[in-house]
């Protein structure tokens, strides 16, 4: 017997679950024209997530303001979804040197839902209220992503989540569920049919990245984790990161590599330290403590100190 099509069947009313005219003979195609099929539908997924910005700007600025309150951003999600919020919470911790528990994801199933499927997870909305009754606080921000906009274990999630007071803002690539959404806020990117039916890792999945990323991006920029375009908070943990530590101090301050090299020495590793140091001549325990005064932001810092 196939567990897996054990329970009641539910259909999903969704744009991502209708056919799309555009790819039917897909699986007539020579190999070539299967791909360009396939780019020709990811290229429309930009303008989708476009539409949905300004959305996505309010999501930014509550998750800001819980970061700032000392509270947590959260991310809820199931299957792709969770995959893609676990990837994007764990490449913050060393582009941006963020605590580990600034961004958290939580997955339907479990960390073991990563690489294989957790049977009905997804269907278990008791289980994402009991999570986020565990670990979300008053305050917190929380992020729930599902291309169906009704999946149970993330509406479980936001819904415990605005009984504890926590925000909450809910991402789907489903317009027509964002009416009924527990959620303070919706963003819903309307990816349309996917070339290739069921399969909401391709479009959608696409779009939930794009958003993800963007999302977090602009967190960091506005938390103050970035100078201009330049990533001032890495974590240099390689021999690569290391030289790219040197490589955006030479950039953002026009010194030759000895002095970045030095500067980096003298600050011990911390590459704002030693930014805001050769920006303004300030001595490194000066310029660290107008770090310091500053919450970390260095545009802050240099008006301390008066550049």
């Amino acid at each position: 017997m196939n567990r897996d099509a054990e329970g009641p069947a539910v259909r999903v009313d969704a744009p991502t679950e209708r056919t799309n005219e555009r790819t039917r003979d897909i699986d007539l195609l020579p190999t070539l024209d299967v791909l360009r099929v396939l780019n020709a539908e990811d290229r429309t997924v930009p303008e989708a997530v476009g539409r949905s910005l300004p959305d996505l700007a309010h999501a930014v600025d509550r998750a800001v303001a819980a970061l700032r309150g000392g509270g947590r951003v959260h991310y809820v999600g199931a299957g792709t979804s969770g995959r893609l919020a676990v990837l994007d919470a764990a490449e913050l911790i060393p582009t941006y040197n963020v605590p580990a528990d600034w961004v958290v994801a939580h997955q339907a199933g479990g960390a073991g839902a990563f690489q294989k499927p957790v049977e009905n997870a997804e269907d278990d909305a008791e289980a994402g209220a009991a999570v986020v009754r565990a670990e979300v606080a008053a305050g917190d921000f929380v992020l729930g992503l599902t291309a169906s906009g009704r999946t149970p274990y993330v509406l479980g999630a936001l819904r415990a989540a605005r009984e504890i007071g926590a925000g909450t803002a809910l991402m789907s690539a489903n317009p027509e569920s964002a009416g009924d959404a527990p959620a303070d806020l919706t963003i819903a990117v309307d990816t349309g049919p996917e070339p290739i039916a069921g399969s909401t890792r391709m479009k959608a999945g696409t779009a939930q990245k794009l958003v993800l990323t963007s999302f977090s991006t602009a967190v960091m920029i506005r938390m103050g984790r970035t100078y201009s375009n330049l990533m001032v908070s890495l974590l240099a943990t390689n021999a690569k990161l290391r030289g790219r530590t040197v490589e955006i101090l030479r950039e953002a301050t026009a010194a030759s590599e000895d002095e970045c090299a030095r500067a980096l020495t003298a600050a011990d590793g911390d590459l704002k330290t030693a930014l805001v140091h050769l920006l303004t001549g300030a001595e490194v325990p000066r310029a660290a403590a107008a770090l310091t005064t500053a919450d970390g932001r260095v545009r802050d810092a240099l008006r301390t100190l008066g550049s």
